[in-house]
């Protein structure tokens, strides 16, 4: 048999498009869960933000290349930390120049800009081409909700909860409840007569908050602040929060003041993992000022939650408008296995005290 192959036919085979076989993108060759070079389609906030959250990570699972402009005047710019190395119309060559296998797309008006025929080309050569925000999610487990269409929420594949994933997670919710409850009832006992020793006032401590489909409930908690804490009115939180009692402090640190709540999650007011609720007069100053905002009550509020595990404690309204990017991560990808992981990483936040106020 002759495996022959004259010069003409091999110049045919080693091109596909403008590429050379000795060019061909890494990503044919990337191992599942190997080193991603990424490289970023645009300057605008989304971008930004990208660049911040990919920077942010280890390494040692991705490589950001840099950033392409429409504007060749911004190229050699610094960039949130990168750097601005080409135009669109160089896309071809700085893929092949520093093997890029992954590029995302992060322009603000793609029908203006968008290179189609080079991103169709590079997708047959086996490059990963990435939506910004889809990306954006993946890295940082929230959305970016100040980028976000309506019609990109509207037309999600997410944001469903079948009926077996409810009837499971309240079925989970009761059982763990009343379970936690009878275990708990001596550390109950014991922690009731601290807080009545410690300062004068009740055991617990109701207060109005925002659940399900918006409506209001009474959530229960051990009292860890003084009787007369917000004589002056509702505020934050603060760190070192002088309303805050001795044993107040302990409860909070280690997350014991919120036990009582699990009549909440009994009452189907609350679930074990859910967005934290907020009080009434937050809600109606975050709802005017953070995009999609209502969207956190289309589940029911939990004890702990998806943004509790990732983020800090939460005391002003740019913390609350990151949690929110959290808390529709959690609304938007609702699983029993993601349940099970805040589950596992709230008992690490809790033995660790960390974020606690």
């Amino acid at each position: 048999m002759n495996l022959s192959v004259n010069s003409s036919d091999r110049a045919a085979t080693e091109k596909v498009g403008s590429f050379s076989m000795d060019h061909v993108p890494r990503a044919i060759f990337r191992l599942p869960g190997a080193r991603r070079r990424i490289l970023i389609l645009g300057v605008g906030s989304l971008a930004k933000g990208l660049c911040q959250v990919l920077l942010s990570r280890s390494k040692v699972f991705t490589d950001v290349v840099g950033v392409l402009a429409r504007d060749g005047m911004q190229v050699g710019d610094d960039f949130v930390g990168m750097k601005i190395i080409g135009t669109m119309d160089q896309l071809l060559d700085i893929v092949e120049r520093h093997h890029v296998d992954t590029i995302a797309v992060c322009l603000e008006d793609r029908r203006a800009v968008l290179p189609v025929q080079m991103l169709l080309e590079l997708k047959g050569m086996g490059v990963d081409i990435w939506d910004g925000h889809h990306l954006y999610e993946e890295e940082s487990g929230r959305l970016p909700i100040d980028e976000l269409k309506p019609s990109a929420i509207i037309f999600s594949t997410g944001f469903r909860r079948g009926l077996i994933i409810k009837t499971v997670k309240r079925s989970m919710d009761l059982l763990v409840s009343l379970i936690g409850l009878f275990i708990m009832l001596p550390v109950m006992a014991i922690l009731g007569m601290l807080i009545k020793l410690d300062s004068t006032g009740p055991i617990f401590y109701r207060q109005v908050r925002v659940g399900l489909r918006a409506q209001p409930y009474m959530i229960w908690k051990f009292r860890s602040m003084f009787i007369d804490a917000e004589k002056g009115g509702a505020r934050w939180t603060s760190e070192r929060d002088p309303r805050i009692s001795r044993i107040g402090w302990y409860l909070r640190k280690w997350r014991l003041d919120e036990i009582p709540q699990l009549l909440n999650v009994i009452k189907g007011e609350m679930s074990l993992v859910g967005p934290r609720p907020e009080r009434p007069v937050f809600v109606q100053e975050l709802r005017s000022v953070i995009p999609y905002y209502d969207i956190r009550h289309a589940v029911r509020p939990g004890i702990t939650g998806w943004a509790q595990t990732q983020f800090r404690y939460g005391a002003s309204a740019e913390d609350a408008h990151v949690k929110l990017q959290y808390d529709l991560y959690y609304v938007k990808n609702l699983s029993l296995a993601l349940d099970c992981r805040i589950l596992l990483d709230t008992i690490r936040v809790i033995l660790c005290g960390h974020g606690a106020r």
